[in-house]
């Protein structure tokens, strides 16, 4: 994808910096003092101005005090996005730029190698997207598919296994599964409230579910892919 895309707050931008993005401009609050974030080129053009005129704009009420421009690589192959990938995400209909934030910060807190988006998923590089995932997800490889269910067969084919998270109570409960470290998983998610598609759920290996509690009958998406995460790390010690 051609273009560039905005990081906001030190942290972010630094990441950013770090996952060799190439920054092209920043813009900061005209009253900081703290050195700059990261190894910010020298001759990068740098523009400070007041936190009202800051707001004013960017029309953003929330800026963190930099804001960096950088500019955006070209997207991966899926063989590109998935070469040594052990574990990967598939998100089908991750419209939300916050649950797309979360779900990425946990995976890449939690052993996760790369992730894979269908074309309705929002873009990963978007300002909230990145503040929210704290800047993490950019060192992810990622790669965009083409329409599921037909595109899943791209994993299958290079053996993954496809997983598919679902609060049915007939599906396989989640701390009941075990790989070896060579396994290649993929844990497809699917939006918030709706969920996977059926076309997906069929195309899915398995299905499996976080056991709940009480009345309740499913979780946000973000906090389930953490608990999912985390589950399938505890799978591949079991082995």
């Amino acid at each position: 994808m051609a273009g560039f895309f905005i990081a906001e707050g030190d942290i972010v931008v630094g990441r950013a910096l770090r996952a060799g993005y190439r920054l092209e401009s920043m813009l900061v609050d005209g009253k900081r003092t703290k050195p700059l974030p990261g190894e910010v080129p020298d001759d990068v053009p740098l523009y400070a101005c007041g936190p009202e005129v800051l707001i004013k704009v960017t029309g953003y009420h929330l800026h963190r005090g930099v804001l960096a421009c950088f500019r955006r690589r070209s997207l991966l192959s899926i063989d590109e996005a998935l070469t040594g990938v052990r574990t990967a995400v598939v998100l089908e209909n991750i419209n939300n730029p916050t649950n797309l934030g979360v779900i990425l910060r946990c995976a890449a807190a939690l052993g996760v190698d790369a992730f894979v988006m269908d074309k309705t998923c929002c873009d990963p590089l978007y300002r909230r997207s990145g503040r929210v995932s704290m800047g993490e997800a950019y060192s992810m490889p990622y790669a965009r598919l083409g329409p599921f269910p037909q595109d899943l067969q791209l994993l299958k084919s290079r053996g993954f296994r496809l997983l598919a998270l679902t609060p049915d109570p007939a599906a396989t409960d989640i701390a009941d599964l075990a790989f070896t470290e060579d396994d290649a998983v993929g844990l497809l998610l699917g939006s918030e409230g709706p969920g996977l598609s059926a076309e997906s759920l069929e195309a899915a290996d398995e299905r499996v579910r976080i056991p709940m509690s009480g009345d309740v009958d499913s979780i946000n998406v973000g906090s389930a892919a953490a608990v999912a995460f985390y589950a399938i790390q505890q799978a591949r010690l079991k082995r």
